[in-house]
């Protein structure tokens, strides 16, 4: 049922002999206006809005195309579906090219005609109405599966049908399952928290069977065995990126390389740079790089960056510790455009074995939305913040190191450190001035908080992180939570509610991308 009369535009030199075809149209509810040449069509757009136009190639006067390129000064929007009787290639190609929305041979029929309606100016309502109900029959079984969840594997296969969900839903109109999704992802949230406190302390265990592949463990199961097969290797770690922002990117890496291997991995608590970003570097717990490279680690957790000077030489250290010999190139980028750099580096990086390069950028993003209304406006949503990523992206130059790196055959790998989360739920707590800021987690000694709101650590080297002081806590905050100190509570809670935060237990921030891809 169609919420509103569409109006077509047809303009054919042999419109009389249509006029089956338009009764037909006529009769499903469309409204057709005729023409038989491309100065009056052209008129006819000037003068009224259409929702499609047809239009005949071989028209006496302006040609179809002619005819195209003066309709598009006028309305660049509206679709134009291009019939002619040739099937030429290069007639084919200059249509294409000139943005025709669809392009049929004569002779058309009418189901033909109607096909090309419905996909060119009915697709949104269409995709919605078929998005709305494929995911109200998927509703109950992703329901039970969450429920039924044990394993990491079953988590994994949770959170990549959500994402593949919210990703379907943000292409359609109805809202309505917007918050019927959201809601479902709570619940999985919530269900996730209890399964990870459960659980985490044992995936710390090197020697527990079945543990699930987690930060440290990146380059030595990943990485390394790849320069064993004898290739070159690029790792592009940006930080920040979730694993529905990976999706979204994907069909740009598509370009130059296939996808071998696309998984989710487990980032350690915290799920801040600071831990999980050196962890994999070091291809070692926290703690453990405190206890052997104490002039590697800041015990200082407000200092931004600072406790992520040295990845390099973490790098360095575990290829040493594995017997790595090969030539490592390692670079950090922190501005917007990265791709110039990229490319002036780009001798250095072909003639490495192992090439490294961290992005800040996305968490810059994430930080910028707490900061700027602008930003926060541009990332409003969880679509509009995945569409900023690509937009950066796109925009970064990064796409002719890609180019590069696939004519030079280097296996890419991309990945991150931890993921983030959209937090709206104000959690109370009372630290002494030296507690850390992280809105998602916090450690110190004296701190109070409701036990049964956070998952807390009181012995920090139970999970293999460092304590500053032997009474130090951990506590983190999980599913969409956020910590707030009880003086200035409101404006607190107004500033930092509906932004994106990372540091503590949600599906979106420990299970994050690890794709291999081969050059095409």
């Amino acid at each position: 049922m169609q919420h509103k009369t569409i109006r077509i535009l047809w303009a054919d030199d042999e419109i009389d002999l249509l006029k089956p075809h338009i009764i037909f149209l006529e009769n499903k509810g469309y409204e057709v206006e005729t023409t038989t040449n491309g100065s009056d069509a052209i008129d006819m757009v000037r003068e009224k809005q259409y929702d499609i136009i047809f239009l005949d190639e071989n028209m006496p006067g302006y040609t179809g195309l002619e005819t195209l390129s003066y309709i598009k000064e006028i309305n660049s929007n509206v679709p134009v579906v291009m019939i002619t009787k040739s099937e030429e290639e290069a007639i084919m190609d200059e249509a294409i090219g000139s943005k025709m929305a669809d392009y049929l041979i004569k002779p058309v029929n009418p189901k033909q005609m109607l096909l090309s309606i419905k996909k060119n100016v009915n697709k949104k309502e269409l995709v919605t109405r078929q998005t709305t109900s494929a995911y109200q029959m998927e509703f109950s079984r992703l329901g039970m599966k969450i429920n039924d969840s044990f394993t990491m594997n079953d988590w994994i296969d949770v959170y990549k049908k959500l994402v593949f969900w919210e990703m379907e839903l943000s292409s359609s109109d109805d809202k309505a399952m917007d918050e019927v999704l959201h809601m479902q992802k709570y619940e999985a949230n919530n269900a996730f928290s209890r399964f990870v406190k459960r659980n985490y302390q044992d995936w710390l265990n090197p020697e527990k069977p079945n543990r699930p592949l987690i930060s440290p463990d990146l380059f030595r199961k990943r990485v390394f065995p790849i320069l064993d097969e004898g290739k070159k290797v690029f790792v592009l770690l940006i930080d920040n990126i979730r694993y529905d922002q990976w999706r979204a990117l994907s069909p740009i890496f598509n370009e130059y390389f296939t996808i071998e291997r696309d998984e989710i991995y487990f980032s350690i608590l915290p799920t801040a740079t600071m831990y999980a970003r050196n962890s994999i570097f070091s291809g070692l717990m926290p703690a453990d790089i405190k206890k052997i490279f104490p002039e590697y680690w800041n015990e200082d957790d407000n200092e931004e960056g600072g406790k992520n000077t040295f990845e390099e030489e973490l790098l360095l250290k575990q290829m040493a510790r594995n017997g790595r010999k090969e030539k490592l190139y390692f670079d950090k980028i922190t501005s917007a455009k990265p791709g110039r750099k990229s490319t002036e580096n780009l001798n250095q990086i072909l003639q490495s074995d192992l090439a490294v390069q961290v992005l800040n950028f996305v968490d810059m993003i994430s930080h910028a939305r707490t900061e700027m209304d602008m930003i926060k406006e541009l990332a409003g949503t969880e679509a509009a913040y995945r569409s900023l990523t690509i937009s950066w992206f796109q925009h970064s130059g990064l796409t002719e190191l890609l180019k590069e790196l696939s004519d030079n055959n280097f296996e890419l790998i991309l990945t991150t450190d931890h993921g983030t989360i959209k937090v709206d739920n104000p959690i109370k707590v009372v630290g002494e001035r030296t507690t850390n800021t992280n809105l998602r987690y916090k450690l110190g000694r004296n701190l109070k908080y409701n036990p049964k709101e956070v998952f807390e650590i009181k012995r920090p080297a139970d999970v293999h992180l460092p304590s500053p002081n032997v009474s130090t806590t951990f506590i983190f905050a999980s599913n969409q939570d956020f910590f707030a100190y009880p003086n200035n509570f409101n404006y607190f809670v107004n500033y930092y509610r509906n932004t994106f935060q990372h540091g503590g237990i949600s599906l979106e921030e420990m299970l994050i991308p690890f794709v291999r891809m081969h050059p095409r």
